[in-house]
């Protein structure tokens, strides 16, 4: 049997955007990369949290670590990423659950989809998720009395 080789025309591009992916393939990728995110910051949160068994003077210093300008600039990329993950959540329960899929019919091409219920409730619930980042964005960069 012989090897084909197919020529790469998208380049970086096809590695990047990944061709033919829906939103909704990006979205779901994002939801596990910001869970991780966030489990990460958990773990440091309770790292940082325990270092108040050593005294006052640990605590203090384990605090004046995490209140430079980047560590800022983390809380809120936490931020995003909750919003996120908690909006796109409620879609993920959605359409597992089966509010978004539609009724089965017989599979004749062209296929029939269900992004008719599915892209206008993640539009929605991503304009949600936006008005929320961008409210904290606020808070934390131009609203904060830090």
């Amino acid at each position: 049997m012989e090897n084909k080789y197919y020529d790469n025309h998208l380049g970086i591009k096809g590695w990047a955007i990944g061709g033919k992916f829906s939103i909704e393939r990006y979205l779901y990728t994002l939801h596990r990369i910001t869970g991780l995110g966030i489990l990460f910051y958990f773990i440091l949160h309770i790292f940082v949290t325990s270092t108040r068994v050593l005294g006052q003077e640990g605590w203090e210093k384990a605090m004046a670590s995490v209140s430079a300008p980047l560590f800022r600039l983390g809380e809120f990329l936490v931020y995003f990423a909750f919003c996120f993950h908690a909006l796109n959540g409620i879609r993920l329960i959605l359409l597992e659950l089966g509010f978004l899929v539609g009724k089965p019919i017989e599979p004749v091409y062209p296929y029939k989809t269900s992004v008719g219920k599915q892209r206008p409730v993640m539009i929605i619930l991503m304009l949600i998720a936006l008005i929320f980042i961008l409210i904290g964005g606020y808070d934390f960069f131009l609203g904060g009395s830090k």
